[in-house]
């Protein structure tokens, strides 16, 4: 019997619904309990693959190709539970949804509403794909009296209503700011906050309130008075110096106990010495390291926050503090490298779209392939990177890629055709942008002797894929030659996957995104190693 969490938001955005979400899943995993965790965003578009990152944040993908919000990524580094297409839907795909079963005739003549054809697609959702999880934990995107979430907050209010208070149970994220010329802190947020939910019939079951400062027990009564909860039912949500220790924040203002009390559960104590070991390790790192990012969506920092978490990650299992150093890759186009990467131990060019900053990614890839600093490419930083090397390495001058145009050497082209499981998907310049790229979990098969497969210790692989550009393996031989290494290949031998410098000390371009499947408790290989790499290079110095 699944048990339904929904989460909600109030007062302003970007408290850390997901995080909490997150936090709470991880906290009942340990406690013995097989969860599962959904996000429900409220936005137009059928998913974020066509938003702008410093719009919207990075993109992140599943391993069946379903390209989603970012709070997915916390939903899986913190619970080990892979996420799939039906952990993210917007309204813009419910809509979609039910404007094709009209158009179908599936509502036999029926007036189409938001209640209840609406309210009912989306409660589909919310409980399709389950396989005998205890706890499903849905989160409700945007804030609380947004016009765009009134469709949602409806359909699990009446999903709790359905369920009723043995299998829902609603978690209220509220700010309680401190406002400094009064010197307190203010509840009444938190109460108007509250009040708008209980306007669209969903009352809370526990509060968790935002503060960058414990909270008094008089506010917490107070809170709890006007809102109608017990004082343990409002948990202080205190600003921490490393997300994870989210989880052991939240045990010990007793979240995950509130919740089994909720459900009359009687429950083991969660293990959470692996969080604290993870807290540990970057709280007190034995040593520092610093690695350059030079990207094209540094303006939101959120664009990159897999990538972000990966570093962090391979940090810990270095016992290293990963310093990072964010650099618009648009700034060597008019400066030399030099004079913002001679101090750094490594360098990391992560993937993106479009021509602008592309030369400049390229003269950072040039700058650590000749100054023997390691290098990590990641999609976009993979093509870069073999872009200069045909460059200056193999005298091909005019060498390029056609997402940027037309040109004489097309040494990075769309793809227009690849194999997906047993069918061919095949591309055309003209094809939707939306969903049309390579999407998701693909194999590789790692060349014997290769520096990748002594990093992954085996010889296939499955990684995660956004691109529709790929790597021309007409100029593999010409590479090659040069001393560029294809040591990563599709099954079919007819996409490069990764490349190599042999020669170098650590320089590897990967056409997929590893830093998707990194989670604290088990690093990703590619980072873990890149970081190690970083360090030798440090004490070089």
């Amino acid at each position: 019997m699944t048990r339904f969490i929904f989460v909600t938001g109030g007062v302003v955005s970007s408290l850390g619904k997901g995080l909490s979400a997150a936090a709470l899943g991880a906290l009942l995993q340990a406690r013995g309990f097989k969860v599962r965790l959904r996000k429900l965003d409220p936005y137009l578009n059928v998913d974020p693959g066509t938003m702008s990152p410093t719009q919207h944040g990075e993109v992140y993908v599943t391993d069946d190709g379903a390209e989603t919000d970012l709070d997915l990524g916390h939903y899986e580094r913190f619970t080990g539970v892979a996420s799939r297409r039906s952990d993210n839907v917007t309204s813009g795909r419910i809509y979609s949804t039910v404007i094709a079963r009209e158009r179908h005739g599936d509502y036999l003549g029926a007036t189409v509403q938001v209640i209840p054809h609406v309210t009912d697609a989306i409660k589909e959702f919310v409980t399709a794909d389950l396989h005998g999880e205890d706890f499903l934990i849905c989160e409700v995107g945007g804030t609380v009296g947004d016009i765009e979430s009134l469709p949602f907050l409806e359909a699990i209010r009446q999903l709790g209503n359905e369920l009723g208070p043995e299998r829902s149970m609603f978690v209220h994220l509220t700010l309680v700011p401190w406002i400094p010329s009064a010197g307190e802190l203010k509840t009444k947020p938190t109460q108007h906050s509250v009040k708008e939910l209980q306007g669209v019939g969903i009352r809370p079951d526990i509060l968790l309130c935002r503060c960058d400062r414990p909270i008094s027990p008089e506010s917490r009564r107070k809170i709890a008075l006007f809102c109608n909860l017990r004082p343990e039912a409002v948990i202080p949500a205190l600003d921490v110096d490393t997300i994870y220790q989210v989880p052991i924040a939240y045990h010990e203002q007793g979240f995950d106990t509130e919740v089994c009390r909720h459900f009359k559960l009687e429950a083991k104590e969660p293990a959470l010495a692996n969080w604290h070991h993870v807290v540990n390790r970057v709280r007190e790192p034995e040593s520092n390291v610093q690695i350059a990012v030079v990207g094209k969506y540094t303006a939101l920092l959120d664009s990159y926050k897999s990538l972000a978490e990966a570093l962090t990650h391979g940090g810990i299992a270095n016992n290293a503090k990963v310093k990072l150093n964010w650099i618009d890759s648009e700034i060597f186009e008019r400066e030399d490298a030099v004079y913002h990467l001679e101090d750094v131990n490594g360098i990391l060019v992560p993937g993106g779209f479009g021509e602008r900053g592309s030369e400049g990614k390229i003269a950072a890839a040039r700058f650590a392939r000749e100054r023997k600093v390691p290098y990590f490419g990641i999609c976009f930083g993979m093509q870069m990177a073999v872009i200069e090397a045909a460059r200056h390495l193999a005298g091909i001058e005019k060498a390029g890629s056609t997402e940027f145009g037309p040109c004489a050497d097309p040494v990075v082209g769309l793809m227009t055709e690849w194999v997906k499981g047993n069918q061919v998907e095949r591309r055309t310049s003209n094809s939707d942008l939306g969903g049309t790229m390579r999407l998701g979990a693909y194999d590789c098969n790692l060349a014997e002797g290769s520096q990748v497969a002594d990093i992954y210790g085996k010889r296939h692989i499955s990684e995660r894929h956004r691109h529709r550009y790929e790597v021309n393996i007409n100029y593999k031989d010409r590479l090659e030659q040069v001393g560029l290494r294809f040591s990563g290949m599709s099954p079919d031998g007819v996409l490069p996957e990764i490349v190599e410098i042999p020669e170098h000390p650590w320089f590897i371009g990967v056409q997929f995104h590893p830093e998707l499947k990194s989670k604290p408790f088990d690093p990703h290989p590619l980072f873990t190693s890149f970081i190690h790499a970083a360090l030798e290079q440090s004490r070089l110095v």
